[in-house]
């Protein structure tokens, strides 16, 4: 444990931030997960539903700094392809 009292909360604060992510995280990798689903079992409907909660999560995520926006652009496109395939 850290002796200078700023670095004691710093190591409490990353630690906040390090549950809320987490779980920021969890929640975006289960509504790709239902997308992903929804592409597999060939449901157009569902999948563009999932689709669209799945970028609201991920813009959000961007947003809260959990994710880079590179990151979330890419994951929005190979998801978005992979719907519109589905619906071609």
């Amino acid at each position: 444990m850290a002796n200078i009292k700023s670095q004691k909360k710093r190591i409490l604060t990353n630690e906040k931030a390090r549950l809320r992510n987490n779980t920021i995280k969890s929640d975006l990798k289960t509504s790709i997960r239902k997308v992903n689903q929804a592409v597999e079992a060939s449901n157009v409907e569902a999948a563009t539903e999932a689709l669209r909660t799945a970028s609201r999560k991920l813009d959000k995520a961007v947003s809260k700094g959990v994710l880079h926006k590179k990151n979330a652009a890419n994951k929005k496109s190979g998801l978005a392809a992979r719907v519109n395939k589905l619906s071609a």
